[in-house]
Parts: structure tokens; C-alpha cells; sequence
């Protein structure tokens, strides 16, 4: 009694505390149940209905955490609570909808199912089996493949899709473009200028100076908007590809491989560990089966799965074992589709680089502002204390004074303009994009931009060896049945006794999540599964295994998942004789060690003495010297009374494996791709190491480190058991410097090797990993790489970039991407504050010298046009070279700007500078120019202009090769960048040539022209020359270009963390391997 007043005490102060922070909700009780509910009975009814189970937990804490997977629940909460307050507010009971033509269930129907989650709606329609009647799905043969049954079933019941946010359409960019604070000064002085132009000139010759700012201010913001709309392109593209997850289904009676986009209501779909719920359903059969439903319900550990429990929702991941569902909703009728519809993804995610480049161009534009404040008094000083004296009367008119000062204001604001670097962001976002791109074309997904950069710093690798080194294309070719070996000719069941394969072919059969469908005429079996599995399943087709024939007689009671930390996998089965068999198989070392016997040719049994198993062991070892995977078949007989009677007991239960019985040792042979060894040698030419870490034989393991390149002279090789053991003296010393190879490896020795190779070398760490408990391990590594073939969801959503292909050589390509981004954002980096240097001392000098500037707002403009976006655009999208692999990893404090740059901007800036500044005092003496002497200077003014333009194209040429004296190597296929160099040189042309009164610069000979293009092309053997003088060791200045860890891991904490919880200590229970 005094349990139950405790219990409606809570829970009436639950109902308290939601009226307090939810009046609105609690407003409806007295309208919908008639009075105030004042009995437990009728509070749980109310919590029911909208989802409060508890008031505290489920409203409280919502607002006060800000993480994404907070939000993301949020959003499932509210959607699931209005939606149970709609059907309590309507007497609790939806009215069922008209089922469509063809099928006798409504999808209203189901969709209130899986809201409900209760038990006894899924038997009113007839428990699973009734329910896969009216969906007329047949459990074992899955659906018809044909498409037309398949857009009968998206046309009733919907298809796995959502409505996506609007993206960002382009008039979205030009607004942003028109936000900036300097450009809406320059309009704001263009219509300024343009009405006093007018007051005090005329129409015919006033509107020319404030319509060339204005038209130049247009053409800036529209060519920054679309460039930053492909941008948005780019990123939305690669988005969706993210999103088009490849699944299993089955159909016509054969598992075969669709896009998510494609599942239809009806679908029966295998469920793995590491995988997603790609929809709602209910199960069918499954085995050990718990799924992570924290993204929907909040429930902070695995919910196990069975028939009391068969409903799966939509986003969840599977946590462990295995099984089988019936899709019953899609897209929309979903609560996962329901929520995605009502997010958008959000692409405004900066790099860390992004982030300093943005603060190094805040300080560069401040002292931008500060040299274009001091150049305004000056001008201002100036123009009173000389220019207005001398002025007559008409020219000291109000309009008149008023259009000056415009127009000596415009000149320092366009100075800002110039200097603010605001192409410095732009350059990494271009390259980004560029280099993303690029990376899908060569096999790499990346999922965090930030990756980009630091794969470039990357020092070390440590990578998997199934299906990364290797080809992960497995057959058995080598096998010890009955204690006698079989080669690749003898494999099927030949000579073998009847008993013998009659256990194998139930041991492979059974013992597995795999799948072999019946073969079309004219067509072999198909058999699909992982490689390993598929690999067994092929050699028990070979010894006759009629695959459907033995499940269909044979009843699994109970299976053992396989998990890394065992390296084994079980199952219990009831024989059609009614005998009780459990069979494992796995690591043929550790399946050798818990028998005590082993069986024959003849099926006869023998105790397994010290010389049968040193005889039994030398024959692993021999396998696995081959660089064989070894696996070993063992099986026992057992009581049924031994088995847990109900079904969630069995789940808890674990399959006895002592005193076994073994029947044979398969070795699978799995190849080492093509041009691996080569791609590991050009890793370590590079200064990155490669390092092997798999949970396969030590032998094994060497053989394939041998072939790959990896396991060198000097190398260590340990096992995952010893390397557990090393303490901080041993990870301190020359060991873990000469650590190449880690076997029989669980993902918490992979985690150690991570954490002590970052913290005691300093190594920027890759890492690749495919399984669901390689998650701590990706999170933790400076660059997660998971795989895109073998990879589970949980792997891929912890990693930073997907390897599609699963090949190590498209690792080293994103390595040589990495560092491409580096040497791009440097390239640019040079260029542009090369010109900012130039532009300001020219402005700057000649504003305090003279009182007047040789370039005006509208040629600073062009320039800033030319230096910025198109500048970025040209050098952020230069392909990768081949000496990047030739230099050492950027270390995580090597500056972003290299004394080797600051070397190339000084030289480059004092030759423009200097001649400049000539051409500025004594342009006019020493070009002996002839006519009035506005004409002198306008014409003086505009070859400076020229010359300034083409010194920054020949120093653009420059800058695509920072340490190189040939600096036209390769330009020939850049035909972007060849591209923007010519039509930068005609729209000069055409400034110079024919907008004279837009531009202030009037026409000019072919032999001006021919003296700026000299003076520009001075910059390439000055560039020469430059490259000769030797720099310091000591960076000039302190600007880290590594992005800190903490960045890097928030990140992908805020991608990842939707679905998998904070602690790591929740994959050590279940693991899967290499």
C-alpha cells in the first residue's frame, strides 16, 4: 500500500509539474475526459495519451541540453505527443481507413500500430504471420521483384521518402552578398555621387562616376553569390549521397542489395549488428536482437527484441545480434520521416581553418580600416587646406563639395574593400568543395569537412586488414576434415563420411547469417552474406548443402552473435530427429582450445590428446603462413532442458562452449588488392606509417603485412592480449615507434593504440575501421575513415570520411587530397597579400604625398574582384601534384604561412611597390607623356592601373607553384585556371580600352600596353630569383594550420552523437571484428 501511494504521489506530481511548464496541453483534460482526472487510473490515461511518462524527465531537461541528438529527440517527442493527443482527444481510437485496392490493411492502420507499440493491435490483425497475409508478403520469399508490384505498393502505401526544407535558391545568396557592411557603404556613396554628379554636371556627364560604383558594386555581390550557390550545390549533392544508404532485402526469394529511397511497405529486410532500421516494422524472427532506440524514445540502454517486443522503429541502430523485419511503414507514415521532414541539414558547418582564416581577415581588415581611416583625414586635411583655397567659385558649390567628399570617402572605403581578405574563407570553402568532389570521383564520401585539412597533417594509419588491404574476396581453398587435409580440387564431399557432412553442412548452414537462394535456369546459386559467410556457404554448396532444406527441417532455439571479443559464433538447433545440437565455429585457435575431442574421416570420435592438438595446431599455423583466415567447426550435443524455456530468458542466456568435438579447419584465402604494396611504400616515402591492426592469426597476419610492405626490417609485431598489457614505460619507449602489425586485436586495443600514439608521439592518426565497436576508436583518431562496403551505419556515422570502395589505395588518395587543401589555401594565401600589401603602401603613400590616389574606387574594385573570388577560384581548385607525397606530413604547429611565403610576398610586393611609386611621381617625365595635364595624368593613372593588373596575373602564374621554379608545370590541363587568367586579361582590355568614363582611364597605345605586360612579367624571374634566397628555419610568425583535436571531435560528436551514446564503455560488452 504504502509502494502504491508512493507510486500516485509521483505520479500526480509528474501531472503538476507538465501543467506547470505545459498549461496549454493540460487545458484539454477537463474537455476531453469531461472532469479533472483525479485517480491514478486516469492520470496514467492523460500520460498515455500525451507521452509524459514523467513530467520532469521527458519536458524538463529538454530545453537546457543543446546537444543535436537532444533536439533531434525533442523533435520525435513533441511529434509522437501531438500525435497520441489528437487520438485522445477523439475517444483514444483513430477510425481505421479504407485499405487500398489489393491489400486489407489500411496504412493508417499501420501507422497507429507503431505508434501504439502495443502487442494487442498486432494481434488483432494476426500477429505477424496474419499481418504479412494482408500485406500479401510471403515470409520466406520476400515480394515480387518485378517494378510495377513495387509502384503499386509506393502508390498505396507511400514511398520511403520525405519532403525536404527548400534549399537555398539563388536571390537567397545575392541578399547575403548585399549584407556586407563595406559594399551597402559603397552603394550609399554611388547614389550619392550619382545625384550631386548629376546636380552639379548634368545628366549627360554627372551620372558616370556614381553609376561605375554602383555597377562595379552589383557586379562584385552577383559574382560572390554565384559562386557561393555552386558551393551550395556541391555540398547538397554530396549531402544526398550521404543519405542513400545501401541495404539488403528479399525478394523473390533472394537477398539482394536496394537503396533505402527503394523500400516498399510489405518488405522483408535482414537486420545485422551495426545496422540501421531503415524503416517501422515489426520482427519476424531474430535472434539475440537489441536495437538503440535512444534517437526516438530516449531510452538510454538496448532494447531487446523479441515477440513480446517486435516493433522497430524507423532510425534506430541495431546494437546486437541478428534477425529479420516486415516493413510495415515508409517515409512519411513514419515518426523518423516525420522528424526528418521537419529539419533541414545544415550546411553551415566552418572547418577550424575556416575559423582562422575568418580571424586572421578580421585583423587584416582592421588594419585595412585604420590605413583607410588615416588616409580619409588626409584627404579630407588636404582638400580644405589646399584644394579649397585654390578652388574657384563654381568648383566650392555645396553640390559640388558634397561630391567630392563622396568621392574622397568611396576611395577609403574602397581601400577596406581591398584590404578586408574576405577570400581568404572563400578559398577554403572552394577547395572544400573542389577537393570533396574530386574525393568522391576517387572513392572517398567525406562526412566532416574539417577532415579535408587534417588529412593532409596525418603522420601515421592505422588500418584494418580484411577488405581494406585485402580484396576481401574470400574462398576456401585449403581444409583439415576428420584430421586429413583437402586442397582446393577436393573440397566436396568426396570420400567424407555421411555423419561427417551431415554435421558440417548443418554447422555451416545454421551457423550463419548469410543466405543462398535458389539458382535461376541456366545460373549458379546465388549466396549472399559477408565475405567470410559467403566464402563457407559456397564450400558447403560444394559438399551438397541444400540450404532451404536444412532450415526448413531443422528449429534454431538460440544463437551466439559473433563478437570480437570471443571470435566466435554459436547456434542451438533442434535436429528433425528431435536431437539438440550446438555448433560453433570461429578463430581456429581459440575453437582448438575448448575441444577435448575431435572427429574423424570416418565420423568416429577421439579424444583429443597433447600431440592430436599440437598436430591440429601446426596445421593452423601452417594455413595462416599462407596467409590463410583459419576457421575451425566444433559442436556438441546437449539437453533441451539445458535451454531457457521463455524467450527472454534464452536472450540472456549463453550457449555452453566446453567439451567440444572438431570436425574441421577451413582456410579461406583473401588476397591483398592490387597496388597496395605500392600505395603503402608511397605512405612511407611520405613520412606516414602504416600500421596494421586486425583480429586475425598472428601468423596470418604477418604473411599479409609481409606481402603488403607493411612489415618491415625492425618491425614489431604483437598480439592484441600482450599490447593490453603494456604500461606507460613501455609505451614510452622505441616499441610503439616500431609497432607495424597488431593481431587478434579487439577495438579497445585499437582505441589504446590511438590514444597512446597521439599522446606520446604527437601522431596525427588516421584510422579505418568497418564495425559497429571500431565507433571509440574512429571518434577518438584525429581522421576517422570508415568503409563504405563493409562498414556497419555506426561506424560510418562516427567517421569523418567514408571509403567507398573499402581500398586502402583510396586511403592515400584522401591523404594526397589532404594535403592538396593545404597547399591551395597557401597558394592563395600568397597571392593576396601580395596584392593588399601593394594596394595599401600605393593608396596610402600617395594619399599622404599627394593627396591623391592613383587607383580609384572602381579599379580597386575590379581588383578586389579579380584578387578574391576569382583569384580563389583559380588557385583553391589546382589539381593534387605528385611532390606533394615527396614532402613530410604539416606538422600540427607548422605555420600556415611559411617563411618560403613570407619570402615570396616580400619580394614580389617591394618590386610593385618600387616601380609603382615611379611611375606615381615620375611616371609622366619618364614615359614622356604629352597633352594637358589631366590628360597626362588620366593617361600616367591608367597605366599604373594596367601594369598593377597584369604584376598580380603574372603573380597569380606565380603562385601555383610556391617552391617550384617551374611554375608553368601542369598548367596546360588547369584549364579553370587558364580560363580566368584569359578572361581576366580581356575584360582589362575592355575596361581600359572602351569604359573610359566608367573606369577613369582613357586609351592606350600598343606601346603602353607592351611596357605593363614587361612590368608584369618581371614577377616570374623575380619569382626565380626569390626562390634562391635562403629563409630561416624559425617561423616569421606563429599561425598553427592544424585544426585542434577538441574542434574535430566536438564535430563529429555533434554529427555521430544523434546515434550513439556518450560512453565508450558501452561497445566493450559487444564487439565485432576485424
Amino acid at each position: 500500500m504504502a509502494g502504491r501511494n508512493a507510486v500516485n504521489s509521483h505520479e500526480t506530481s509528474a501531472v503538476r509539474e507538465g501543467r506547470r511548464y505545459f498549461p496549454q496541453l493540460h487545458s484539454h483534460e477537463r474537455d476531453a475526459f469531461g472532469s479533472e482526472p483525479s485517480t491514478s487510473e486516469s492520470s496514467r490515461s492523460w500520460r498515455r495519451i500525451t507521452l509524459v511518462l514523467n513530467a520532469t524527465r521527458r519536458f524538463r531537461r529538454f530545453p537546457l541540453q543543446k546537444r543535436a541528438r537532444t533536439r533531434f529527440r525533442v523533435c520525435a517527442h513533441i511529434i509522437c505527443a501531438i500525435g497520441r493527443l489528437q487520438r485522445g482527444l477523439h475517444n483514444k481510437v483513430r477510425p481505421s481507413g479504407v485499405a487500398p485496392d489489393g491489400y486489407e490493411v489500411p496504412a493508417t492502420d499501420l501507422t497507429q500500430l507503431l505508434q501504439d507499440r502495443q502487442v494487442e493491435g498486432l494481434e488483432r490483425l494476426g500477429g505477424v504471420e496474419g499481418l504479412a497475409q494482408k500485406l500479401h508478403t510471403d515470409m520466406e520469399y520476400g515480394l515480387d521483384e518485378s517494378e510495377e508490384q513495387l509502384h503499386k505498393r509506393q502508390d498505396a502505401y507511400g514511398a520511403n521518402t520525405y519532403p525536404k526544407k527548400e534549399t537555398k535558391r539563388f536571390w537567397s545568396y545575392v541578399w547575403d552578398a548585399c549584407k556586407d557592411t563595406t559594399l551597402n557603404i559603397l552603394m550609399a556613396c554611388a547614389v550619392v555621387s550619382l545625384a550631386t554628379g548629376i546636380w552639379t554636371e548634368g545628366i549627360k556627364e554627372g551620372w558616370y562616376e556614381g553609376t561605375s560604383i554602383g555597377v562595379a558594386v552589383l557586379l562584385v555581390i552577383f559574382v560572390t553569390a554565384i559562386s557561393d550557390y555552386k558551393q551550395g550545390l556541391n555540398f547538397q549533392n554530396l549531402n544526398a549521397e550521404k543519405e542513400n544508404i545501401k541495404l539488403e532485402v528479399l525478394r523473390a526469394g533472394r537477398r539482394q542489395t536496394v537503396s533505402i529511397f527503394d523500400l516498399v511497405v510489405g518488405d522483408i529486410v535482414p537486420l545485422a549488428i551495426g545496422g540501421q532500421v531503415p524503416a517501422d516494422g515489426v520482427l519476424v524472427e531474430g535472434h539475440s536482437l537489441s536495437i538503440d532506440e535512444s534517437t526516438m524514445t530516449g531510452e538510454s540502454f538496448p532494447v531487446k527484441k523479441d515477440k513480446s517486443r517486435p516493433f522497430l522503429l524507423s532510425g534506430c541502430k541495431v546494437q546486437d545480434g541478428q534477425g529479420t523485419m516486415l516493413v510495415t511503414g515508409v517515409g512519411l507514415n513514419t515518426e523518423w520521416g516525420q522528424v526528418m521532414a521537419s529539419i533541414s541539414e545544415d550546411n553551415g558547418e566552418l572547418t577550424p581553418l575556416q575559423v582562422r582564416l575568418n580571424g586572421a581577415a578580421t585583423l587584416i581588415g582592421k588594419v585595412g580600416l585604420l590605413v583607410a581611416s588615416v588616409v580619409l583625414v588626409i584627404l579630407i586635411i588636404r582638400y580644405f587646406a589646399i584644394d579649397y583655397k585654390k578652388a574657384t567659385a563654381r568648383e566650392r558649390r555645396v553640390a559640388q563639395v558634397i561630391k567630392d567628399m563622396v568621392h574622397i570617402f568611396s576611395i577609403a572605403v574602397t581601400i577596406v574593400v581591398v584590404a578586408v581578405p574576405e577570400g581568404l574563407p572563400l578559398a577554403v570553402t572552394l577547395t572544400l568543395a573542389y577537393s570533396m568532389r574530386k574525393m568522391m570521383a576517387d572513392k572517398s564520401l567525406v562526412r566532416v569537412l574539417a577532415a579535408c585539412e587534417t588529412m593532409g597533417s596525418a603522420t601515421t594509419i592505422c588500418s584494418d586488414k580484411t577488405g581494406t588491404l585485402t580484396t576481401n574476396k574470400m574462398t576456401v581453398t585449403r581444409v583439415c576434415v576428420g584430421g586429413e587435409m583437402r586442397g582446393d580440387d577436393t573440397l566436396g564431399s568426396e570420400s567424407l563420411h555421411t555423419n561427417l557432412r551431415q554435421l558440417l553442412v548443418h554447422s555451416i548452414c545454421l551457423n550463419s547469417n548469410g543466405n543462398v537462394s535458389p539458382p535461376k535456369p541456366g545460373e549458379e546459386s546465388s549466396v549472399t552474406g559477408s565475405p567470410t559467410e559467403a566464402a563457407l556457404l559456397i564450400w558447403g554448396v560444394k559438399m551438397g548443402m541444400n540450404f532451404r532444406d536444412i532450415k526448413h527441417k531443422n528449429q534454431i532455439l538460440h544463437v551466439e552473435t559473433f563478437n570480437s571479443e570471443k571470435k566466435r559464433a554459436g547456434v542451438v538447433f533442434k535436429t528433425g530427429d528431435g536431437d539438440v545440437e550446438l555448433h560453433w565455429k570461429g578463430a581456429a585457435e581459440i575453437i582448438l582450445d575448448l575441444c577435448t575431442h575431435w572427429i574423424d574421416a570416418h565420423g568416429e570420435c577421439h579424444l583429443m590428446t597433447d600431440n592430436k592438438l599440437k598436430e591440429f595446431s601446426a596445421v593452423i599455423e601452417g594455413m595462416a603462413a599462407q596467409a590463410l583466415r583459419c576457421i575451425a567447426f566444433a559442436y556438441r550435443s546437449i539437453e533441451e532442458a539445458e535451454i531457457p524455456q521463455s524467450e527472454e530468458a534464452r536472450s540472456e542466456w549463453k550457449a555452453p562452449d566446453k567439451g567440444l568435438k572438431l570436425m574441421a579447419v577451413a582456410g579461406i584465402k583473401d588476397p591483398c588488392r592490387p597496388g597496395v604494396r605500392e600505395a603503402v611504400e608511397r605512405c612511407q616515402r611520405a613520412g606516414v606509417k602504416v600500421r596494421m591492426v586486425t583480429g586475425d592469426n598472428i601468423y596470418t597476419a604477418k604473411a599479409i603485412a609481409a606481402e603488403c610492405g607493411i612489415l618491415v626490417e625492425g618491425g614489431l609485431v604483437v598480439e592484441g592480449r600482450d599490447f593490453r598489457n603494456w604500461g606507460d614505460e613501455r609505451l614510452a619507449s622505441t616499441d610503439l615507434d616500431n609497432l607495424v602489425v597488431m593481431a587478434r586485436s579487439s577495438p579497445l586495443d585499437k582505441l589504446k593504440l590511438v590514444k597512446a600514439l597521439k599522446e606520446r608521439r604527437g601522431d596525427v592518426v588516421a584510422v579505418t575501421g568497418d564495425g559497429t565497436n571500431d565507433a571509440p576508436a574512429l571518434k577518438e583518431a584525429d581522421i576517422g575513415l570508415s568503409m563504405g562496403i563493409a562498414g556497419t551505419e555506426v561506424a560510418k556515422e562516427s567517421s569523418d570520411i567514408i571509403i567507398l570502395d573499402d581500398n586502402f589505395t583510396s586511403v592515400v588518395k584522401v591523404v594526397r587530397w589532404g594535403r592538396s587543401v593545404y597547399a591551395n589555401i597557401q597558394k592563395f594565401i600568397q597571392f593576396q597579400l601580395t596584392v593588399n600589401v601593394v594596394a595599401l603602401t600605393i593608396n596610402f603613400v600617395a594619399a599622404v604625398s599627394s593627396g591623391h590616389v592613383p587607383l580609384t574606387a572602381v579599379q580597386l574594385l575590379w581588383v578586389n574582384l579579380i584578387m578574391d573570388t576569382m583569384g580563389a577560384l583559380a588557385l583553391a581548385t589546382e589539381a593534387p601534384t605528385d611532390d606533394l607525397m615527396d614532402r613530410t606530413p604539416i606538422g600540427r604547429k607548422e605555420p600556415l604561412i611559411t617563411n618560403t611565403m613570407w619570402r615570396n610576398i616580400f619580394g614580389q610586393a617591394l618590386y610593385q611597390i618600387v616601380v609603382l611609386l615611379i611611375l606615381t611621381y615620375r611616371g609622366i617625365e619618364i614615359l614622356g607623356l604629352k597633352g594637358t595635364e589631366d590628360e597626362m595624368v588620366l593617361e600616367r593613372n591608367t597605366i599604373i592601373f594596367n601594369a598593377f593588373v597584369f604584376c598580380q596575373i603574372f603573380n597569380e602564374i606565380n603562385a601555383r607553384r610556391p617552391e617550384s621554379f617551374n611554375v608553368f608545370q601542369g598548367i596546360h590541363k588547369n584549364f579553370l585556371f587558364v580560363g580566368i587568367i584569359a578572361v581576366t586579361i580581356f575584360f582589362q582590355a575592355i575596361i581600359v580600352t572602351f569604359l573610359n568614363n566608367f573606369a577613369d582611364t582613357t586609351m592606350l597605345t600598343i606601346k603602353w600596353w607592351a611596357l605593363c605586360v614587361a612590368i608584369g612579367s618581371v614577377a616570374l624571374p623575380l619569382a626565380v630569383l626569390n626562390k634562391c634566397l635562403p629563409v630561416p628555419k624559425t617561423p616569421i610568425l606563429e599561425i598553427s594550420c592544424f585544426p585542434s583535436t577538441q574542434c574535430l571531435g566536438l564535430k563529429r560528436r555533434s554529427k555521430g552523437a544523434q546515434h550513439i551514446r556518450e560512453g565508450e564503455n558501452e561497445f566493450s560488452s559487444k564487439r565485432d571484428g576485424d
